[in-house]
């Protein structure tokens, strides 16, 4: 630190010092804004581009992006720079421009940022349509799997039945003269032979459907593992031949028991069930709020932190503006402490400056200054407070005015003394 400045903290105070250390801060804050934003807009930019880019040619894509992403940043700025009553249709102009570009943007971000969210969905949603696809296959094979085996029982109880009747002789279809007669006499070989292959067919069915819920269980296993397995492909292919093995028992059953079967589902393939989200409209019938709101938020904070670029202070005041702020609010003349116990002043004209015609341009110059650096605080049309960063600035002046006073009132002493 030079001595000329250390001198003047010295004298100032540790007032001076905080003002300076405040100020610098403000002035880091507004410039690293900057990159911020800058930063925001790549982010911003990367995700519409990557939303457009699946529906036109990406090279016209990349263009479009550097246009929206370049309306929203200059149009942030001319919002925070204009006010819409003095020239309203420019105003609006510039916000209709900020709204299509920020639809734009979003819209398209939304794709990118529904892919991050929904991809662990996506992926659940597949495995449960290929679960739901499945279970309703093998539920119905099941139902028919019951039906044709109490079919079978009771087809075999009736044969037994048939059997025993005929070896009675009370079986219904014996002929009057030969009923009452025990034995195995020709209409009981019949009856049987009847019952021996309906046994034999029961038995197969038995060994066939045995052989069909052992494959199911497999098919069970190996799907239940597809969700937490680490070779995605191997166990996809495991499943889908676990699948096969049972489609294929269930159509040779299917001509056994003279009926058909349901039709198996035709289950994705492995690139169909790994595959990414290709952005399209249904992402908006099955709409995301967290996507959407991560969308709007890389926006939101690239259109606040552009308009606060602009509209906040961009910096502290040079020493000739601080004379020239100094010597100009001391020509206001209506001071009061207000209900936050900050220093309020009035800066229209009084009455008697009316009359006199009084030029208060260099004043009202210090206030817009004061008030784009944020050293003032706009409380309504007529009046304006400080900001605690301006006390230290003032105090320092009035600080060096009363030095000076008691300097030139001792010169005068000691010229009166002499």
């Amino acid at each position: 630190m030079k001595k000329s400045e250390y001198s003047k903290i010295k004298a100032s105070g540790v007032g001076y010092f905080i003002n300076s250390i405040q100020t610098l801060f403000v002035g880091l804050l507004r410039i690293w804004t900057i990159p911020i934003v800058l930063m925001l807009s790549v982010a911003s930019g990367f995700t519409t581009y990557y939303g457009l880019s699946n529906f036109i040619t990406p090279w016209i894509a990349l263009v479009i992006t550097v246009a929206i992403q370049s309306i929203i940043v200059i149009c942030s700025l001319e919002i925070a720079g204009m006010h819409w009553q003095a020239n309203r249709i420019r105003y609006f102009s510039v916000v209709c421009s900020l709204l299509i570009a920020l639809t734009a943007s979003v819209s398209f971000s939304y794709f990118k940022f529904y892919e991050i969210s929904e991809q662990k969905n996506l992926h659940i949603n597949r495995l449960n349509k290929i679960r739901t696809d499945i279970k309703s296959y093998v539920d119905r094979v099941l139902i028919i799997k019951g039906e044709v085996l109490k079919q079978e029982r009771a087809d075999m109880e009736k044969a037994t039945l048939d059997v025993q009747q005929a070896y009675f002789g009370t079986h219904e279809k014996i002929a009057e003269g030969y009923k009452k007669q025990v034995g195995e006499g020709p209409f009981w070989k019949h009856y049987n032979q009847v019952y021996l292959e309906k046994k034999e067919q029961q038995v197969q069915f038995n060994h066939d459907f045995s052989e069909l819920d052992k494959d199911i269980q497999k098919l069970q296993v190996s799907l239940n593992a597809l969700d937490v397995a680490t070779n995605i492909e191997s166990a996809y292919s495991e499943m889908l031949e676990n699948f096969q093995n049972v489609q294929l028992k269930t159509n040779l059953l299917s001509g056994n028991i003279g009926q058909s079967l349901p039709e198996a589902p035709l289950l994705m393939t492995y690139n169909q069930f790994i595959a990414d989200v290709q952005p399209s409209a249904a992402m908006w019938s099955d709409f995301s709020a967290f996507a959407f709101i991560c969308a709007s938020m890389v926006d939101f904070f690239t259109v606040l932190l552009s308009y606060r670029l602009e509209f906040t202070a961009p910096g502290p005041l040079t020493a000739e503006e601080e004379e020239l702020v100094f010597e100009c609010l001391r020509q206001f003349t209506e001071f009061r402490i207000n209900k936050n116990d900050e220093l309020e002043m009035i800066i229209e004209k009084t009455e008697i400056e009316r009359a006199r015609r009084y030029s208060d341009w260099s004043r009202m110059f210090a206030v817009g200054l004061l008030l784009s650096r944020g050293f003032l605080r706009k409380i309504d049309d007529k009046t304006v407070e400080f900001a605690p960063n301006l006390y230290p600035l003032i105090a320092e002046k009035m600080g060096d005015k009363i030095n000076r006073l008691k300097a030139e009132s001792n010169i005068a002493r000691q010229a009166n003394d002499a």
